[in-house]
């Protein structure tokens, strides 16, 4: 039976990434390290046969995907829908600062992530419904294709939420490393979970940067 196989990347490490500051929204480079780490995925992927390249269209993934694309000879497609959970308020600002700022927010957040809207931003359930809507639409338009898929931990937690049908309090459960690779399959409108979050590529940097959702 032919399938359509998408491979789901994290956006490379951006300087926020490495200051502990969450993104959402904001529209951050790629750091010298992230590209570095683009460049790396991009010589894993170069034996793939991609039909398409997708990505949200915040200059991180746009970045990451431009850098895999380009040894495929394909554009990057960017789409809104894939963009990082909005953070609002919370934009620019540290675990630790957010916290201070936010405490009483911060903490029904964390224990109702579906459901509770961070102040000026999302709740994931709001991230999952137009993530997993883009995803389902995208797969329909490229069926029987291998895609690439660049956005960002939180939204690709979301969707991975979606593709096993879990609770999205499950999003907190598994981690999402800048450029590692995750696969889906897609049948017919079943879909399997194929790979989670493989960064071997990164070893000659020493690992994974364990940046979080940012």
């Amino acid at each position: 039976m032919q399938g359509t196989r998408v491979y789901l990347v994290r956006h490379g490490e951006t300087e926020w990434n490495n200051s502990g500051r969450y993104q959402g929204h904001s529209d951050v480079a790629l750091s010298s390290q992230g590209r570095r780490q683009a460049e790396l995925l991009r010589e894993r992927l170069r034996h793939i046969s991609f039909d398409a390249v997708y990505s949200s269209d915040l200059l991180r993934a746009r970045e990451t995907a431009a850098i895999i694309a380009a040894v495929h000879g394909l554009n990057v497609k960017t789409d809104e829908a894939f963009r990082e959970i909005n953070f609002g308020a919370w934009e620019g600002l540290t675990y630790q600062e957010i916290v201070a700022a936010f405490p009483h927010e911060w903490e029904s957040w964390r224990r109702d992530p579906a459901n509770v809207v961070i102040p000026g931003g999302e709740s994931f359930r709001q991230v999952k419904e137009r993530v997993w809507r883009a995803f389902r639409m995208m797969v329909e338009r490229e069926k029987g294709h291998n895609l690439l898929l660049v956005a960002h931990g939180g939204s690709l937690r979301a969707l991975i939420c979606a593709v096993l049908g879990m609770d999205l309090t499950a999003v907190w459960r598994f981690r999402l490393d800048n450029t590692g690779v995750s696969i889906v399959d897609c049948y017919n409108g079943d879909f399997i979970l194929a790979l989670l979050n493989d960064s071997h590529h990164l070893e000659t940097l020493g690992g994974p940067n364990e940046s979080g959702i940012l």
